[in-house]
């Protein structure tokens, strides 16, 4: 089961092929190679990465 990297609920929604979504803290998961890539969506739908506040670590999918 996954949980998200920034508030550690598993409350994730899937938005679509490896796309996730956070009902707790409301930020985007995507999925590529092992790794988790965290977006916040902004007013306008555009995403901005949230990677630089998480490490390697963090980001890492445990499978």
């Amino acid at each position: 089961m996954m949980k998200c990297p920034n508030c550690s609920s598993k409350d994730i929604g899937k938005i679509g092929v490896n796309q996730y979504y956070c009902w707790n803290c409301f930020i985007e998961l995507s999925v590529g190679k092992d790794r988790l890539y965290t977006h916040q969506v902004e007013e306008d739908g555009t995403l901005s990465s949230l990677d630089d506040l998480f490490t390697e670590e963090e980001l890492r999918l445990e499978m």
